[in-house]
């Protein structure tokens, strides 16, 4: 069967008309990209809406129902661009924490001080939840939903927490090389503690249905790493 540059070009020459062969073919490519980005856009689509029903619901709880309902498609309008609900879910979970984690690290590159960035993400937990996936925190839900038996999902969640106490680590032990924060002090232990603070604050606040814990959880950590993380020549030059 003739494609559709062939068939131009044979009636062109058929006609003797002049016949571009160069910029047939550019037009064609051209025609196959806009097809590739209008898939890319749809895929995108597809995820941003399904995931506050992943995050909300779980991955047992997300029925297809909903699916179709929250996209506008059917299921082989939603499954000609995922290979399975896993991967919809695995995809939707990446896109709910990429956006956690930049609300999360707002603001800190422009912090100088090491203690103060980390302040400042202990204060962008809970001030920065607007423009989240609604359903609350994406790594303490999808933990808990995948830890009877969603190992894909689970690895997710690991991966997402690792890479969240490798960042915090990265940080303390830049403040330790500056002088900033005590050289005495464990960067694991401290990424383990702000993030089980604040992840086990949230939990609280949500089964309680009140902001009480979160921000009691906030506070506490500021006041440890002011008064039992800075190194005291950086509060010296704080105070002045």
């Amino acid at each position: 069967m003739q494609s559709l540059c062939d068939m131009i070009r044979d009636r062109a020459v058929a006609y003797n008309l002049w016949y571009d062969a160069e910029s047939d073919q550019s037009v064609a490519w051209k025609n196959e990209r806009q097809k590739m980005r209008k898939g890319q856009q749809t895929r995108q689509d597809i995820i941003r809406k399904a995931a506050p029903i992943f995050n909300q619901h779980g991955y047992e709880g997300a029925a297809l129902s909903d699916l179709m309902k929250a996209t506008g498609l059917e299921k082989g309008g939603i499954y000609r661009h995922f290979e399975s609900k896993q991967q919809l879910a695995a995809e939707a979970f990446d896109y709910a924490w990429e956006l956690a984690v930049d609300r999360r690290f707002a603001g800190t590159p422009e912090i100088p001080n090491t203690v103060d960035r980390l302040k400042q993400l202990v204060r962008n937990f809970e001030d920065r939840r607007s423009g989240l996936v609604p359903g609350g925190c994406p790594l303490l839900n999808t933990a808990i939903d995948s830890d009877d038996g969603n190992p894909q999902l689970r690895e997710k969640a690991r991966r997402a927490l690792s890479s969240w106490l490798e960042s915090l680590q990265s940080i303390i032990e830049e403040g330790q090389e500056r002088g900033e924060i005590r050289r005495d002090i464990d960067s694991s232990e401290l990424a383990t503690l702000i993030i089980s603070t604040l992840e086990g604050s949230l939990m609280l606040s949500r089964l309680q249905r009140k902001e009480d814990a979160c921000a009691l959880a906030c506070d506490h950590l500021e006041e440890h790493l002011e008064t039992s993380v800075r190194a005291n020549k950086s509060r010296s030059r704080v105070k002045k």
